[in-house]
Order: C-alpha cells, then sequence, then structure tokens
C-alpha cells in the first residue's frame, strides 16, 4: 500500500521513500485516528500526510515521553530540523532542483517533512511556531487564562491545520477561510486530547486546562490526581466540553470549503475526534482513573462510508497536482 501512494506522489528517491515509510509506520503505530482520516485522501497525498504527522510526533514524544523525555534533543533537533528547512529553500527562498535539495538532511522525519514542505509550500512559520510550543512544555506547567492557553494551542495545534490546509486544496478565493476554519479544528482536537488526558498530563507535571477555569469550578491540581472523578471536576469538564463542541461547530462548515476528495477526510476525522468527547460523557466524565476511548465499532461505522464516498468522490474529480519539488 505504502509503495502505491509513494508511486502515486511522485517520489522516486530511495532515501526519500525510506523517510516516507517510517513516518508512515509511525502515524499507523501512534496516530489511529489520524491515520484511518487519512486513508480517504487521494493515494498521491497520504504520505504528505505522514510526513507532517511524524514531524509533530517526534517533537512531542521528546518532551511528553513518560519514562525519557529529552528536552534537550528537541532543541537540538528543532534547530537542526529550520536549519536545514532553510537550506533547502523553502517558500522561494532558492529552490534547489532534483533531490541534492536533501542530501544534507540526516533525519528520517526532518527528510520527509522537509520535501513536503517545499512540495506544497508551506510556510516555515508554522514549523517554528510548533516547534516553540514543544519548548514551552520543558518549562510551562499550567495556563492562568484561556487566552494563553490559545497561544500555546495556536504552535502545538493550529499551525497544523494551518499545514494540512495546502494538502486538502481549498477552493480558489476561499483559502483564508478554509484556514480559519482549519486553526479552530486544530484547537478543537487538542482540547479533546486535553479533557480525555488530564490525569495522564498532570503526571508529566503539567495541567492544560486554564487555571481561571479550575478557579472558577473550585478545582485544584490535588483534585485532578488519579481516582474518581470529584463532582466539581465533573462541572469543569463539561464546562469544557461544551467550549470545544463550539470549536468543532466553527470547524465543521470549512470542510465543504476543501476540494471534494478531501472532504471526507477531514468530516470523518472530526467525527471521529469529537467522538472523544461522546465517551468522556459515556464514562460519565470519569477520566482520572482510566483512558477513554472511541470503540472501535464506533470507529468503524465512521470510517467505512467515509471511505465509500472518498472513493466516490475522486472517480468524479481529481485533485490537483503540485509539481515535484
Amino acid at each position: 500500500m505504502s509503495g502505491r501512494e509513494l508511486d502515486a506522489a511522485g517520489i522516486t528517491e530511495p532515501s526519500l521513500r525510506t523517510a516516507y515509510e517510517q513516518c508512515r509506520l509511525l502515524n499507523a503505530a501512534h496516530g489511529r485516528t489520524y491515520y484511518l482520516s487519512t486513508l480517504l485522501l487521494p493515494a498521491a497525498k497520504r504520505p504528505h500526510v505522514h510526513a507532517l504527522y511524524g514531524f509533530a510526533r517526534y517533537a512531542d514524544e521528546l518532551v511528553d515521553d513518560l519514562d525519557a523525555p529529552d528536552p534537550a534533543e528537541l532543541v537540538r533537533w528543532g534547530d537542526r530540523f529550520l536549519a536545514d528547512l532553510a537550506a533547502a529553500g523553502v517558500d522561494g527562498s532558492g529552490h534547489t532542483a532534483g533531490d541534492s535539495a536533501y542530501a544534507h538532511v540526516d533525519h528520517f522525519v526532518s527528510r520527509a517533512a522537509i520535501h513536503t514542505a517545499r512540495t506544497w509550500d508551506i510556510p516555515t512559520e508554522t514549523f517554528e511556531a510548533f516547534l516553540e510550543s514543544m519548548r514551552m512544555d520543558v518549562t510551562v506547567t499550567g495556563y492562568p487564562t484561556y487566552a494563553d492557553l490559545e497561544r500555546y494551542m495556536y504552535g502545538s495545534a493550529a499551525v497544523i491545520g494551518l499545514q494540512m490546509v495546502p494538502i486538502l486544496e481549498p477552493l480558489p478565493g476561499r483559502e483564508q477561510e478554509a484556514a480559519d476554519r482549519a486553526r479552530a479544528l486544530g484547537e478543537a482536537f487538542q482540547l479533546s486530547n486535553f479533557i480525555r488526558d488530564v490525569a495522564e498530563d498532570l503526571r508529566r507535571g503539567r495541567v492544560y486546562l486554564p487555571q481561571e477555569d479550575l478557579d472558577r469550578f473550585g478545582v485544584s491540581r490535588a483534585d485532578l490526581a488519579p481516582g474518581p472523578t470529584p463532582p466539581h471536576v465533573v462541572e469543569l469538564l463539561r464546562f469544557e466540553i461544551a467550549r470545544t463542541r463550539a470549536l468543532y461547530a466553527t470547524a465543521r462548515p470549512g470542510i465543504e470549503l476543501l476540494h471534494p476528495t478531501s472532504r471526507d477526510c477531514i468530516r470523518t476525522a472530526l467525527a471521529l475526534y469529537g467522538g472523544i468527547l461522546d465517551a468522556v460523557e459515556k464514562a460519565d466524565h470519569q477520566v482520572l482513573d482510566r483512558r477513554v476511548a472511541v470503540p472501535l465499532p464506533r470507529r468503524l461505522a465512521v470510517a467505512v462510508p467515509g471511505l465509500v464516498r472518498a472513493r466516490r468522490a475522486r472517480s468524479r474529480t481529481r485533485p490537483a497536482r503540485p509539481q515535484p519539488a
């Protein structure tokens, strides 16, 4: 399957193919919902989505690994990534023709992500912002207000939506609105994870629910420790779920602003990530002593019809293909 996708994307250079395949395996192992949704895209686009996932996952693990976080390596690897990105001539700053543009990139995630950035002209600022948010995780353990959390989420989540927009091909003239909706969707995905992973994040010493919200419901950090979820924490989670659902509602109209062959991918991702909130509610908000998940039958019930629709859309229309970088 992956070889066919790489062929469809016009990726022929052996080291690039290896890099993309490693990113695909990373996505399949750690991002089940994301990976499942990616299968609804045209084959030529899937490797590029795997590359962006690989970039985000690799950086995130350097600070989030519960057993062996390596923040110093995050800084070293991130600086090298940005230097390699600049050397490859992203954003029209002196593209170098041919595969030699990637010969100096020695990390598989960097090689694939930089090739994707060049192919789709993804702004360098989005990679810089993501790495900055990951570095915040090294020292920042909480956020006083929702506005503070939004600044973090811009780099940790919103820019991932912005990176995806060129690959998803917004309709001509609707690019900015599509980007705005994608930013909201990235934040909704992130908040869904924060709600589900309260106890796990606390094990890392962090709380991603704004302190002003904790204060509003009389919740202390001690109340978020593993165990039954106290009633006032349940009320806090209900508040955060409502806020997150409002973001999903803002993002949803953006689906129709995308190329027809991209819509079912995002529609499915939205339904599956939004299903995390349903799972939290079904568990009576008991997220402090367990990790709730969208059951496999539910994931398949959402994804399989999406696959059928996506194939039908691909048979009716073809996405524009970028010229190889």
